[in-house]
């Protein structure tokens, strides 16, 4: 009999050498994954009524540094090796260039605008997984990632919506570094013994302390925080960060990173509804028909290609 060692894919060593193990079926896996960039929608929301202006940086900073801090207190985790570095560039790309790339095109362009752009990340990993997972250039997510930005534009573009060159690059910077982040987190996959909780630390971590020192240089010193300011700080800290990146990096290790990607659609659709709800403002014929085209988009990539249907 052979007695070699079976080695298994990444992804799977973690899953089995932790003992951590994802809900079974396709569809709570998928679900709890959609609450991250649920959470995401969010931030919007919660800058602009609960947060002092004139600081995103520090907003960014406090969203990432103390929660991968406290993930690496609890899981007493630290990486090894080759993943010194690949933390490093995750952590840069998935929050240490997203937050202040996203924070930018906030200022600079009208929401909707921003978000639209935003909404074009699916189309970026479907480009990015050709090179880097060896996957087929596939027509189906293609098109289903236009018409997932087509919806998403329809919900939140308005007639006021406003082109600045600087604002749409940082958006599109800023939807680029995070395709690229969760392309390379499918590649890597995490290393054996290490769980989603201290996976996202270390990313955190390595964001949180790439944007220490811009935002001492940029911003200076730090803002007065009173009960609402604290409040918003803490549900970005935790919501939008710690627990948020933890389903996240579950679900991209557990999901295919198409179906992952296209979630993000969620969070402009997120943001657009609490900024209505919180407005008291009602949506149109228009805005409706796009969340339905974003939201049968989403459905669709969460459905297996034709061939892998087949396989199956």
């Amino acid at each position: 009999m052979d007695r070699r060692p079976v080695k298994l894919a990444p992804m799977t060593r973690s899953v089995a050498s932790t003992g951590v193990r994802a809900p079974g079926g396709r569809l709570p896996r998928t679900l709890l994954t959609a609450l991250a960039p649920m959470a995401w929608g969010t931030t919007y929301a919660v800058t602009t009524e609960l947060l002092p202006p004139g600081h995103p940086l520090f907003a960014a900073l406090l969203r990432a540094l103390p929660g991968g801090l406290i993930a690496l207190a609890v899981t007493r985790t630290l990486p090894r090796g080759v993943w010194w570095g690949r933390a490093a560039v995750l952590g840069v790309l998935n929050m240490g260039l997203l937050f202040p790339l996203l924070f930018v095109a906030a200022e600079r362009l009208p929401g909707g605008v921003a978000g639209t752009v935003a909404a074009a990340q699916p189309l970026v990993v479907a480009l990015l997984a050709v090179p880097l997972l060896r996957e087929g250039l596939s027509g189906r997510r293609l098109g289903w990632g236009l018409a997932g930005v087509a919806g998403v534009g329809l919900v939140v573009l308005g007639p006021g919506a406003a082109f600045d060159l600087a604002g749409f690059l940082a958006a599109l910077g800023g939807a680029s570094a995070m395709a690229l982040g969760v392309t390379l987190t499918k590649r890597w996959g995490r290393p054996a013994g290490v769980g989603p909780t201290a996976f996202a630390g270390w990313q955190l971590t390595a964001g949180g302390l790439f944007l220490l020192p811009v935002t001492a240089l940029a911003e200076g010193a730090p803002p007065a925080i009173g009960p609402g300011a604290a409040a918003g700080y803490l549900w970005l800290g935790t919501a939008g960060g710690l627990i948020s990146y933890i389903l996240w990096f579950r679900g991209i290790g557990t999901l295919p990173v198409g179906s992952v990607a296209v979630l993000v659609l969620l969070t402009p659709l997120v943001a657009a509804g609490l900024g209505a709800a919180l407005l008291d403002e009602t949506f149109g014929p228009v805005q409706l028909a796009g969340f339905a085209l974003a939201l049968a988009a989403i459905v669709a990539g969460q459905l297996p290609a034709t061939g892998a249907r087949r396989r199956a």
